[in-house]
């Protein structure tokens, strides 16, 4: 393809994404049509604080990526992982089954994140970080966050329009995956309120 040629196609390409990245749904949802009830939040408080802790990490590591900052995107990915190793799992008070499947989830974020760090680029991070996501919306959804709304949030345009989901503790979009190229791109798909 001859350089006269490229730059257009190149240029109709990079439009045509930003333009479907915000025409379809608003960038921020009414605040009624996202969140659900307030939901139960049964266990044990000092589980709740330990898991609050943890989340708060996992929000700076979002916005560290919004950033497109590896240093301390690292730096809180290694804090992330000790808050999820010593979440105190012991004191959920449920069935064996469940119990097994709650340490599953934390051992696999545990794992997700151990190789965050050995991620060269960006993308290798922003890919962990999906994984750490979805698993960490998991753990929520089985355990509850007493006195927390934690929006799920979602951009079609990531990972070449594969889509990919990321956690906020605020309605408003800032997105992860494409930092300031599409800070906005994303839409919120719903939310967990507990009470």
């Amino acid at each position: 393809m001859s350089f006269k040629v490229g730059v257009p196609v190149g240029l109709l390409i990079l439009v045509t994404g930003l333009v479907a990245c915000h025409s379809g749904t608003p960038k921020e949802e009414p605040q009624q049509a996202v969140t659900s009830a307030a939901l139960q939040a049964p266990y044990n408080q000092v589980f709740y604080d330990s898991l609050g802790t943890a989340m708060a990490s996992y929000y700076r590591l979002s916005d560290a990526l919004v950033q497109a900052d590896s240093v301390v995107a690292n730096r809180v990915a290694t804090d992330l992982k000790l808050h999820v190793d010593s979440l105190p799992v012991g004191l959920l008070q449920m069935d064996s089954t469940h119990l097994a499947n709650i340490s599953g989830i934390t051992g696999s974020i545990s794992a997700e994140l151990a190789g965050f760090e050995g991620e060269t680029g960006l993308d290798g991070k922003r890919a962990a970080f999906q994984m750490v996501s979805d698993m960490l919306f998991d753990l929520v959804k089985n355990t509850g966050l007493k006195g927390h709304t934690i929006y799920h949030q979602y951009c079609p345009m990531a990972f070449d329009d594969k889509g990919a989901y990321w956690l906020s503790d605020k309605p408003g979009i800032q997105n992860p995956y494409f930092g300031h190229k599409m800070l906005t791109c994303g839409e919120t798909r719903d939310s967990l309120t507990y009470k």
